[in-house]
Order: C-alpha cells, then structure tokens, then sequence
C-alpha cells in the first residue's frame, strides 16, 4: 500500500510499505477514505524528530471502511463505515472508566513512561503505524471506532478522530460560563474550532488572537472578535488590548491552542534545531528535556486571564527548561487544566452538532483536499501557512 513516511527533519515520502494485517484478536484493518494532517504533524516535521525513526508512517485523523475484524471484535464488520480517533485506548481499564483514555492502562507506554499509545506519533506513544495511508491496523477495535451513518461526505465526520474532541475539550476545560468571555490564542484548526464550540455552548464574547491574516478573517466571519499579533509591539499591548474589552479584568478564560510552535525563545528554537542535528542516542535526551520548551504563548495566557479564571492548555508542551511565573499564577488563583484529548468521552456530546444544519461549519472547515501522493507538498504548504492553509484532508 502507499503511506505517508517520515525520513527526516522536513522530509517526508510516500512509499510502498507492506499492508497492515490483524496480529491481536482486538484488532481491525480499514480502509481509509480521508486522513488529516494535523498541526501536531508539524512537531513530527520540524521539533520532535529525536524521537522518529526513517520509514515511521505518520498521521492520526482518519476514517473509512472497516475490512477485517479479529474475533474478539463483535460491535464491528466488514463495510462498516467508521472515525478511528487519534489514541488507541481498551475502553474497560480505571482510567478508560474515568474518561481519562489518553491515560488508557492497557496501552499505555510504560517504557518511555508516556500515557496511551497514538497512532502515528513518535517511539514516545508506541512508535504505532499511522493514518496517512491507504490502509491502518486498528488495536482495541472492541472500543475505538466511532461507527457513522452513511450519506454525509467524510468531512461532517472525520474530525470526530481529532480536532473536534480536542477543540470540545479544550473548551470544557476552561470551563467559559454562560455569556462570559474567552480569548482563544492560536486560530489553527484547534483554534477556529474552539472558538465555534464556545460560542456553540454560549459564551458571550470570544477573541481570537493569531498572526496569519487567513486565520484571522476565518474566525472573524464567524463572529469572534480578533486581534492580530503583527500589529502589537509585544504580548503586553495585547493583553492591554484585550483588557480594555473585558472591563479591564481579562477574560473568564484563556485557551491555549498554540504550543510548541509557538513563537519567541530564541534559546528554545536553537537547542530544537542542534538536537534535531545530534546522534540520536544523544539528541532524546536533549530533545526532552529543553527542546520544546517555547512558552511564549502559555505566559501570554496567564498575563491576560482574570483573575479567578481558568486556562486550557490543548497546544503541546514538553520539556522542562523555561520556568513558570508561580507567584504570578498563585496570586491571581488561577487554574490550569491541560492534555490530549480524550476522545471517546467528548464524542456523544459532539456527535448532536454533526447535523444538515452543521452549526459549527465541518462540511467547509478544511482548506484544502488533496491525494496522498501529494503529502509532502501538503506538509510544506502547511509548516509555511502558505495558500491559506488551515485545515488539509488527504484521500488515498
């Protein structure tokens, strides 16, 4: 079959690779009609690369057809149509139970001391082939696959494997109250959704901050208020900006939807690129202890919350190298809810939004479809948010 494969920091192919077979009674194999690039993608491509390996199959937002089943799998079969989300969790551990299935015992990956294995993201959550591919091997297929009707085409439903529950998530985290405020940092995919399921569930105001004029104009058509970051000398006048809307207290809530990749350690961003560089018995080690550490938009996040307010984290972190300000976040009693999102819990309280009426505008979200073969022109276009890149879907 063809896939997707990492080869490098900013290389990637599409390559032959053997077909994926059932190996566990628990397993399935679809057949993928859409997969997504993700922003996380982007850490594969450019920051995360100690932890990849040539020949690494990428991707976790898929859906398709179901092919096979192993005989431990009795609620699927074969032309069932179906979202695989992004973390591969049993559905019966304590952790499952708690809604927690990033944390899903059964898959965790204790060797690196990391939460549920993913599809398609790195050695750190299993090294598990991933989704941009004609073909995927699904473990725990007894729980993951969320089964859709057919009729709608793949976009009313593909995000349910990703940016929905982890848009959903973000928002519950940061707990808006009704007809309170939010401002949403970072108007990606994670971001534009975020801010059309705030106002979905009946936040008052929401302000989006980013610095990609496509971005900027998306979010704004759907009644969020925005503020570009290019126009702002620094974080300050922004938090100024958005103070001055808020009565001069800040918003109820912060989201976080930037991460890794966000702009402003110069240190940070060298560290990234000599790891990147380094044998890689030495550049992990490296990697996870400074190399994505870039905190520039979490300290925005906690200048600019209320007081009393709540910050969601859903951009990824890791490391450990920039220090937090604690006095600052002890003082103004904030509170920080933050991880992966946990699929499976957020996906009946989405699934009502996925209707003809798509109130939170899935049939339009993605920016651009292309066919798998031209995967590394995708990632390109969107690492460089070229062409007004926002939202990419890949089809086999």
């Amino acid at each position: 079959m063809k896939a997707v494969t990492w080869q490098g920091k900013r290389d990637v192919r599409v390559e032959d690779v053997p077909d994926p077979k059932i190996q566990e009674p628990t397993d399935a194999v679809i057949r993928i009609t859409s997969t997504g690039l993700c922003g996380s993608d982007l850490h594969l491509y450019e920051v995360l690369t100690p932890f990849m390996t040539p020949g690494d199959i990428l991707g976790h937002e898929p859906m398709g057809i179901v092919e096979e089943v192993g005989p431990e799998v009795t609620n699927l079969k074969p032309g069932d149509r179906v979202v695989v989300p992004f973390q591969i969790s049993c559905g019966h551990c304590f952790m499952c139970s708690a809604g927690l299935q990033t944390q899903c015992e059964t898959t965790q990956v204790t060797s690196e001391h990391m939460g549920a294995a993913l599809f398609g993201y790195t050695r750190l959550y299993g090294a598990v082939p991933g989704a941009q591919a004609e073909y995927l091997r699904v473990p725990q297929a007894q729980y993951g696959p969320i089964k859709v009707p057919e009729g709608p085409a793949d976009d009313r439903f593909v995000y349910l494997s990703d940016v929905l529950p982890t848009a959903w998530q973000a928002v519950a985290y940061a707990d808006v109250p009704r007809g309170g405020t939010v401002a949403v940092l970072g108007l990606g995919p994670i971001g534009d959704m975020a801010c059309r399921i705030a106002l979905a569930r009946g936040a008052g105001r929401v302000f989006g901050v980013d610095l990609v004029p496509e971005r900027l104009a998306r979010a704004e058509r759907r009644g969020v208020e925005t503020y570009d970051l290019r126009v702002f000398d620094n974080e300050k006048e922004l938090v100024a900006a958005i103070h001055d809307r808020t009565d001069g207290r800040g918003p109820d809530a912060v989201i976080d939807a930037v991460g890794t990749e966000a702009h402003g350690s110069h240190v940070a961003r060298l560290v990234q690129q000599t790891a990147a560089m380094m044998p890689r018995a030495l550049s992990g080690p490296l990697a996870e202890r400074f190399s994505v550490d870039r905190l520039t938009a979490l300290h925005t996040a906690i200048d600019l919350v209320r007081r009393g307010g709540t910050i969601s984290l859903s951009g990824v972190y890791g490391g450990s190298a920039d220090p937090l300000p604690l006095l600052t976040m002890f003082d103004k009693q904030l509170q920080i809810r933050m991880g992966q999102a946990n699929v499976r819990r957020w996906t009946d309280d989405v699934l009502p939004y996925l209707t003809d009426e798509d109130p939170l505008g899935v049939d339009d979200f993605a920016t651009h479809r292309v066919p798998l073969t031209e995967a590394p022109h995708a990632y390109e276009m969107f690492q460089r948010k070229q062409d007004g890149a926002v939202k990419v879907l890949m089809t086999p």
